[in-house]
């Protein structure tokens, strides 16, 4: 597997756009996704300089096998750097170990801590504790 970052610094290009990122990652997260909108909102957050991330593409034979995109939250220490918010593998693809392989890329990556939501009966879940995350709060929200 071959990876293309791309961020506030390098920037995508014609072949990656957020567009093309954005429906990957919204027909490949099935139902642990967003709307396109949502997630293109959320690339968009990545690529500002002033607030930045990081995208990660996961790549065979020029072909996107997986993609992972991190916020920056402009935090440290009381909240982690980095909030991992997308991360999805081909669905035809999967068993493979793309996603262990573009979560230690994504790991690698990111400058500082990086915390992530997970459903409980998602099955990604074993493999975000094999590579150390652990759940140290019970997330609570307010929708207004």
């Amino acid at each position: 597997m071959e990876f293309k970052l791309i961020n506030p610094i390098t920037g995508p290009d014609e072949t990656y756009t957020p567009e093309i990122i954005a429906a990957f990652l919204h027909i490949h997260l099935e139902q642990y996704g967003d709307e396109i909108d949502d997630i293109l909102k959320c690339i968009a957050y990545a690529m500002n300089p002033n607030k930045g991330g990081n995208i990660v593409i996961g790549l065979e034979n020029q072909k996107i096998v997986g993609a992972v995109v991190l916020n920056n939250t402009g935090m440290k220490d009381f909240i982690p750097e980095n909030l991992l918010v997308y991360i999805a593998v081909d669905n035809s693809e999967r068993g493979k170990g793309y996603g262990k392989k573009l979560m230690e890329k994504a790991i690698a990556v990111a400058e500082g801590n990086i915390a992530l939501h997970v459903e409980p009966d998602n099955p990604a879940k074993k493999l975000y504790e094999k590579l150390g995350f652990t759940n140290k709060y019970l997330e609570m929200r307010l929708i207004k």
